[in-house]
């Protein structure tokens, strides 16, 4: 395998035999989608000090093919759709509303693709509370997928099951940050007829390896196993303000701005590097449809701001625009203007926290819990 070594500030060194290649870590955004186009399984995702998976390349089996240039979200661009339609959505049952972290756009979307007898893919935890793009086929499995999780998933092997299925003629939708769905569709070699692409409007991915270490902090505060963890409880009917977890049958809630992993994502420690340098900030993409939680839905519209979400839905493509007429009737909406519903993530990428190197330094030497309690001591301070 090639090793890597530090070289300096968000930069890795591979050596392969007197060639030297650098690789900076914010033009990495982890989809893996090299990993799973290699022919030869050079490639393998491996976790870093701060908790990401980056491509190591095993120089005996690499035979210099370029494919996983050729999909790479970062260095690939795809042609962007610019005749947009704008809408603010919100599911017409509660109980889908309820359930998603939104106003349920996605959920509607997702159970329209499983009446075609299609599949489904997005965010979900396994039975370790890892975060993994997971496969649904039944209406009944739709809770796996839903709600916001603020942790970067593992997408091994789901490229080339989205490519089985659209191969059967299968109706395949998948939703995902930017770079997956941007990911994904270089892998497939562009557009197919019966993908539907989902990006989400994206604040910037979580450590993983962060994320696992918090599970196990809270698994032995509380003498359990975690079940369930919600980044976006709606109980207040605030917008999902709330952030609860389950470990042995028993629920801890509260607010999310005082649990300590989201005090780290809230204030930019934790974020991959390559989000602090995102390309894909904007408005125009190549996925059929863009969504996002309405952030500032009391300025546009505070007659429908009930406290239960609003989805932004961006559609772009044309195929976009013709499941959008044949689902519309599941939700309320309202059409936008451009300017209505642009809001940061749509203009500019998330800025790293001036600690932030910092904060890393100490996480991958101080044991957890030291980590934490120096989190809540910042937080409570104000600096954290």
């Amino acid at each position: 395998m090639l090793e890597y070594s530090r070289l300096g500030k968000g930069t890795e060194q591979m050596r392969r035999g007197g060639v030297k290649r650098f690789v900076k870590k914010e033009l990495c955004c982890g989809c893996g989608a090299c990993e799973n186009i290699c022919p030869t399984e050079a490639l393998h995702m491996v976790r870093d000090r701060e908790g990401f998976l980056y491509p190591k390349v095993d120089r005996s089996r690499c035979v210099h093919c370029s494919r996983c240039k050729e999909v790479c979200p970062i260095q690939k661009n795809l042609p962007i759709n610019s005749e947009s339609q704008y809408f603010g959505v919100q599911a017409k049952r509660e109980a889908i509303r309820y359930a998603s972290s939104s106003g349920g756009f996605f959920s509607v979307l997702a159970e329209y693709v499983l009446r075609l007898h299609g599949v489904v893919y997005g965010a979900g935890y396994d039975k370790n509370m890892h975060v993994r793009h997971r496969e649904i086929t039944k209406l009944s499995q739709l809770g796996r997928i839903q709600k916001t999780k603020y942790v970067q998933s593992s997408m091994k092997g789901i490229y080339h099951n989205i490519e089985k299925y659209l191969k059967e003629k299968r109706w395949v939708l998948f939703c995902g940050t930017p770079c997956q769905a941007h990911a994904l569709k270089l892998f497939l070699h562009g557009s197919c007829d019966k993908l539907i692409l989902v990006d989400l409007v994206c604040y910037g991915v979580p450590s993983p390896g962060i994320w696992a270490r918090y599970v196990k902090y809270l698994e032995r505060r509380h003498k359990g196993k975690m079940r369930d963890f919600l980044f976006r409880d709606k109980r207040g009917r605030d917008n999902g303000h709330t952030c609860s977890y389950v470990i042995n049958d028993r629920e801890y809630a509260g607010s999310i701005y005082k649990d300590l992993y989201c005090a780290l994502y809230f204030s930019n420690y934790i974020l991959r590097p390559s989000c602090h340098k995102c390309k894909f900030c904007t408005v125009e993409r190549s996925s059929d449809f863009t969504i996002g939680d309405f952030w500032g839905i009391e300025r546009i519209r505070a007659d429908v701001d009930d406290g239960m979400g609003t989805s932004l839905v961006i559609v772009h493509t044309d195929k976009a625009k013709e499941i959008w007429k044949r689902i519309k009737k599941d939700v309320d909406w309202f059409i936008c203007e451009k300017q209505d519903i642009l809001q940061p993530r749509l203009l500019t990428p998330t800025v790293a926290a001036k600690q932030r190197r910092l904060f890393m330094i100490g996480y991958s030497i101080l044991p957890f819990s030291l980590t934490m309690k120096l989190v809540d001591r910042g937080r409570k301070s104000g600096k954290a």
